[in-house]
């Protein structure tokens, strides 16, 4: 028997992935909505590479502008409620682009579990020991006795490997003397969570009228959108900063084809949500077991802490998540992932191989 870390494959997964001639129910990956193998995306896909090509190797302070970045980042911002929007080419680089804007003007504060994308530098890897909970009232305690008075916090908007949705009440309660930033990187959250799929940002946003905050949050485009990009939503003073900045000036932008694209299929992404949302739903009716498993609501990530659900599911031809992260001396981190390209029969499957599952172990 192989060991799932050990595969590799020839093609892209969707519902499906063949290894050595056979085909296994993949529930494992973050494309949520399935649109990496979403046959009308790809099809709007290759038309709009008719039209921009397959890439842009120029910069956005270029002599020639094209206009879809301008439609693209006007559309996101009203979809999200952003005061203004800027796209990049990785997640990653929207994420270093504001650290690196932000790395002189106060105290960096981290959560657990937030990426490498939002590190100034190694020295900031969060403390992976205590919980989301124990660091919000840490910093809660801390924070008026700190000399600095611009706070830098840096955090999800929700937890993808363990499976939580974070509250952010606490917001309300930080000293009114400080001046507070706050940056949400909701990379796992955005197409799938919010009204419409369009993330955390409005509900961030409420609770300006509580505390004042100046609000930042990042995202890729790459997990439930399936777009190679990145994305800052800001107020506006702080994205024209950003567009002076030579960590953007000096970057290919995101690929223009895949942007028009993305302007093109919000009825694709919207019925992707839905079935999505339906196969959660599905999953659930039929799981009767759901004590082996920390979820939320319309979240398509399961969480256990039983590693030998992944070997007895593969068995069975099921391949899920389960890899050591973040490093590979910590514990393998074990999921059970749905997407929008799932059938009712892929889930009843799924699920009846769940509840014959032997107990947790200890």
């Amino acid at each position: 028997m192989f060991k799932p870390e050990h595969i590799v494959a020839d093609h892209l997964p969707g519902r499906t992935l063949n290894i050595n001639g056979e085909e296994y129910l993949f529930c494992s990956g973050t494309s949520y909505l399935g649109i990496s193998c979403n046959k009308a995306f790809r099809q709007c896909l290759l038309e709009d590479m008719e039209r921009y090509g397959t890439n842009y190797s120029s910069s956005r302070n270029s002599n020639l502008q094209l206009q879809v970045f301008g439609e693209a980042e006007n559309y996101l911002a009203a979809y999200t409620g952003a005061e203004a929007a800027l796209t990049m080419s990785s997640g990653y680089l929207a994420g270093q682009v504001v650290v690196q804007l932000l790395k002189s003007e106060g105290r960096f504060i981290y959560a657990p579990g937030t990426h490498p994308a939002v590190w100034r530098s190694m020295a900031d890897a969060p403390d992976g020991t205590i919980t989301y909970a124990e660091w919000v009232k840490r910093l809660l305690e801390e924070s008026p006795r700190l000399p600095d008075q611009h706070l830098i916090f840096i955090c999800n908007s929700l937890d993808p490997l363990k499976v939580q949705n974070y509250d952010f009440g606490w917001v309300a309660a930080l000293p009114e003397n400080k001046q507070i930033t706050l940056v949400v990187d909701d990379s796992h959250g955005f197409g799938v969570t919010g009204e419409d799929g369009a993330g955390v940002y409005r509900q961030l946003q409420q609770l300006q009228s509580i505390r004042s905050i100046r609000l930042i949050v990042v995202s890729s485009f790459g997990k439930a959108f399936g777009i190679p990009a990145g994305l800052i939503l800001a107020d506006r003073p702080f994205i024209e900063q950003l567009k002076s900045s030579p960590y953007f000036g000096g970057a290919s932008p995101a690929v223009p084809a895949y942007l028009y694209a993305f302007l093109r299929s919000k009825s694709i992404f919207a019925e992707a949500r839905q079935k999505l949302f339906a196969n959660i739903s599905y999953f659930r009716q039929w799981l009767t077991r759901p004590e082996l498993f920390s979820f939320f609501e319309n979240y398509p990530v399961f969480y256990t802490s039983s590693e030998a659900l992944c070997p007895y599911l593969l068995q069975h031809q099921v391949f899920i998540s389960s890899f050591r992260y973040p490093t590979p001396a910590d514990a393998p981190i074990t999921r059970v992932i749905l997407n929008s390209l799932h059938t009712p029969e892929d889930l009843n499957r799924l699920a009846t191989l769940i509840n014959q599952f032997g107990p947790i172990p200890g």
